[in-house]
């Protein structure tokens, strides 16, 4: 059978999987019934259409740093992303990206999570400005829209951050987290820490003038294991009836931080879109625990979904026409907009087995693909470093020539 005629049955079973679920959660894990500002809230959303197409950029907490650069002053950190944001626009793209959560801690004010190493090389060392404020700022200024990128899960990734400091979840309450062979996240299972994902997320949205959230694809790690074995065996016992998996439990813990999420951005009052940046091959979600196809399909859990469509036409394994019609036979929610997310930083590389190699209009074409594709509602390149990198810089050229006279 096609992936086509699947989606229909899957979801049949995942709706009443889920009403199943839901059903047997305590009253203190159910989410709250929705209020009225939030069908205001909605309401403005739907009425919105028609919209901008997105052309964003992704830039990573990498590119953002200073911890490594002598000058850590605010007004060289204004310097530096005003830069950022008037090449985008001068380029022909209308939205940042901006990576402001990425171990558990902060490139802004938070009275939540503490402040990140990447603006002074030391976690806990807060700098003499707030980041997201300037970088909010800044975007207005040029006329871009702004989304807030955070890591909802992930406090160490191998030896990143190299220290924790003594604010961080992890040393105060490392029984909400689990470690793995490649770090430290918090327990998706956990309500505390849901709550805290959840707390820091609408303390974004309230705090700063951002126009969306953004999870990317980071869930459960592969390399999981067991580790969450014994609250697993808890909820069964807990919840007999429910007769999950281990894998549906974990989709369905994932699944309830979305749901809560988006209901509460709703409510807040403010008009944020939350969206979710998840692996581009549609397969390799289940590793991760990450139910996409809900997502897509099911009213609730996000206003966006953007899967990372990082492969080149001619990918062996799966090109990447293939692989976004994949998402195009998804049936989409209504409500729920479909974004690409390109790779502009395999241009010019030996990525994807040499294919991004003696070309120079790959991502122009694929641009093409997804405007032929009614599905599809834009895109976001990966990441900022590939409009300065030489080698790319052919590929992106082209490919912005097909929309910066718009």
């Amino acid at each position: 059978m096609r992936l086509k005629e699947i989606v229909p049955i899957v979801i049949s079973i995942m709706l009443f999987a889920a009403s199943v679920a839901f059903s047997v959660l305590t009253p203190e894990t159910a989410p709250e019934p929705s209020e009225e500002p939030a069908k205001e809230v909605a309401a403005t959303v739907d009425e919105a259409e028609p919209q901008q197409e997105m052309r964003g950029v992704w830039i990573t907490y990498m590119e953002l740093s200073t911890a490594n650069e002598d000058n850590k002053s605010e007004a060289a950190f204004r310097e530096k992303f005003a830069h950022m944001a008037y090449t985008c626009k001068t380029r022909g793209f209308n939205t940042l990206v901006v990576q402001v959560r990425p171990f558990a801690d902060a490139l802004y004010r938070s009275s939540l999570y503490p402040a990140s190493h990447v603006l002074t090389g030391v976690q806990g060392e807060a700098a003499d400005y707030d980041a997201l404020e300037v970088m909010c700022e800044i975007c207005g200024n040029f006329g871009l829209a702004i989304h807030a990128w955070v890591n909802p899960y992930r406090i160490k990734a191998n030896e990143t951050p190299q220290e924790l400091c003594d604010e961080n979840i992890y040393v105060k309450r490392p029984d909400i987290c689990i470690e793995t062979d490649s770090g430290i996240i918090l327990d998706p299972s956990n309500e505390d820490a849901r709550k805290l994902i959840e707390d820091g997320v609408l303390e974004i949205a309230e705090k700063y003038d951002v126009d969306g959230i953004q999870f990317d694809d980071y869930f459960y790690p592969t390399d999981v294991g067991e580790a969450d074995y014994g609250e697993y065996t808890e909820y069964l016992d807990s919840h007999p009836a429910s007769g999950l998996s281990l894998e549906r439990w974990r989709e369905l813990n994932v699944n309830i931080l979305l749901s809560e999420i988006h209901l509460r951005l709703q409510g807040c009052g403010k008009n944020v879109v939350f969206g979710i940046s998840p692996q581009g091959n549609l397969d390799n979600n289940a590793q991760l625990s990450a139910d996409v196809v809900s997502w897509c399909c099911i009213k609730g859990f996000a206003d966006y979904i953007c899967p990372q469509i990082y492969f080149s036409l001619d990918n062996p394994k799966l090109g990447f026409e293939r692989a976004a019609q994949d998402w195009c036979d998804l049936p989409l929610a209504e409500g729920v907009r479909l974004y690409a997310g390109l790779a502009g930083y395999k241009s010019g590389t030996d990525a994807d087995e040499g294919t991004w190699l003696g070309q120079s209009d790959i991502l122009k074409a694929e641009y093409n693909i997804l405007k032929k594709k009614n599905e599809f509602s834009g895109f976001m390149l990966y990441s900022y470093s590939s409009l300065k990198n030489e080698d790319a810089a052919e590929e992106i050229d082209n490919l912005c020539r097909e929309f910066e006279s718009d």
